[in-house]
């Protein structure tokens, strides 16, 4: 079957675009979730360069029933791209251009595959801005940002991809193109569908061509930093800085472990006698972030924080930043395995999460490398470990089940950015109403009557 399928594909495609070694296809069997014991390798692994590719391949999988997962830079924590029933993987990385940026109306116009860190690079050309930056934008793409419903740092201020998605241009499960949405900036035509296929991980249909929002450039930034030794102390800290009526671009911290880890891996100099840093990034103009900057300066100096500093341009704020978004990658010298997390609470319950967090973590003995977007309550605990010893990945399971089950009291949930995919599909029901997953079934079923596209992935039908 396998060869069989393969023939057919390549007189679909370029023959150079489909691989068929088990090689070259065990390369595109996993993500960066750590789920090796649940995955098979796919039968086929595909290069799209044009809708029309997309369409004959979805067309050939709907014929002969296979599975088919779409896949980016395969950098989703979730398993969202894993081939766990096997099929054919849809691989957008030669559909990565930028078909059009529009200034006057400050939208672009992309392929799927398209880098986000070039997209921004690109936009920034126009004096235009794309704000989403999860930490792997450098890699990244818009069509995993938009099947994922990626956030960053800075969702606190500018929102999350969701919120720049305009229109798409999607194939669906029996290989027809739709188009939905608008290249307007508001739309009150019908349902949003648009808004549906957002963070359905390739489940509902296939990404083909995005139009996305731009903003303006701003004209300034300044980022502070600041370490503090008590999680309550810089919670409030936090707090005091959202109700004095600044909104900064990002708030971001890191734990003694990250703080450690990332001096050894990236040599950056950050202080490690102390428990936490936080990270305050401000843009606009000029005037308001100098007006803001010593607001959250005195703010600072009253909850008993240590060694204050400012980065005065946007080359010594990236520096910061930098060691911020290095701590993934440092965590990963510590053990074989890093599974990095991602969980939010209400910004009132940050604190009561953090210790306990590192309490669950304590009683089972794992290492913990805490970090997160604390402004908007998304902690990121990165746990490092072996997922071959048998006694740690026990103890993981245990300590992820218990954390989760703090979030959920805690008024929050288990996903903010990185999606549920495999990784976290058994905790659907204790964070969804049990209506609303049944109608997630339902819309599941009428998009995709065969369960061809990821199935699997979110919940089983």
């Amino acid at each position: 079957m396998l060869l069989k399928n393969s023939n057919n594909l390549k007189q679909i495609l370029k023959a150079d675009n489909v691989l068929t070694k088990l090689e070259e296809r065990y390369c595109y069997a996993n993500d960066a979730c750590n789920l090796e014991q649940s995955l098979k390798i796919p039968e086929s692994v595909v290069f799209v360069e044009t809708i029309e590719d997309v369409q004959n391949v979805i067309k050939f999988a709907n014929a002969h029933n296979i599975p088919i997962v779409s896949r980016g830079a395969g950098t989703n924590m979730v398993g969202a791209c894993v081939c766990n029933n096997g099929g054919i993987v849809l691989n957008f990385s030669k559909m990565n251009k930028i078909i059009e940026i529009n200034p006057l109306d400050m939208f672009v116009k992309v392929q799927p595959g398209v880098v986000l860190g070039d997209l921004k690079k690109e936009v920034e050309k126009f004096n235009l801005f794309f704000p989403p930056d999860p930490s792997n934008y450098r890699v990244s793409t818009v069509g995993g940002a938009i099947a994922q419903s990626s956030g960053g740092a800075m969702a606190l201020k500018y929102g999350t991809t969701k919120d720049y998605v305009l229109s798409l241009k999607v194939v669906t499960a029996d290989g027809s193109v739709m188009t939905i949405g608008t290249n307007t900036t508001k739309e009150s035509v019908g349902y949003h569908l648009a808004q549906l296929i957002v963070g359905s991980e390739g489940t509902l249909a296939v990404i083909v061509e995005a139009t996305l929002k731009l903003i303006p450039k701003p004209t300034a930034r300044k980022a502070i930093s600041a370490y503090f030794n008590s999680s309550e102390e810089m919670t409030l800290a936090v707090n005091q800085i959202l109700a004095s009526n600044i909104l900064p671009t990002a708030i971001d911290f890191m734990d003694n472990n990250s703080i450690k880890t990332v001096n050894d891996f990236a040599k950056c100099g950050l202080k490690s006698e102390f428990q936490y840093l936080l990270i305050i990034d401000l843009d606009g103009s000029e005037a308001l972030v100098n007006e803001n900057l010593a607001l959250i300066q005195n703010i600072l100096r009253t909850k008993d924080s240590f060694c204050i500093e400012i980065a005065e341009n946007n080359k010594e704020a990236e520096l910061i930043w930098k060691a911020r978004r290095s701590s993934y990658a440092a965590s990963t010298r510590l053990a074989p395995d890093v599974v990095s997390d991602d969980l939010i609470v209400p910004r009132s319950n940050i604190a009561k999460l953090l210790d306990s967090i590192t309490e669950i973590t304590n009683k089972y003995n794992l290492q913990v490398c805490l970090v997160g977007h604390i402004g908007d309550g998304n902690m990121h605990p990165q746990f490092v470990l072996d997922l071959e010893d048998e006694v740690q990945f026990r103890n993981y399971k245990k300590a992820k089940d218990e954390i989760y089950r703090v979030v959920i009291n805690l008024g929050g949930t288990i996903s903010a950015e990185h999606g549920v995919g495999l990784e976290k599909k058994d905790y659907l029901k204790y964070c969804v109403d049990a209506k609303s997953l049944e109608y997630m079934k339902i819309i599941k079923k009428i998009f995709d009557p065969k369960n061809i596209l990821n199935p699997g992935k979110i919940f089983d039908i």
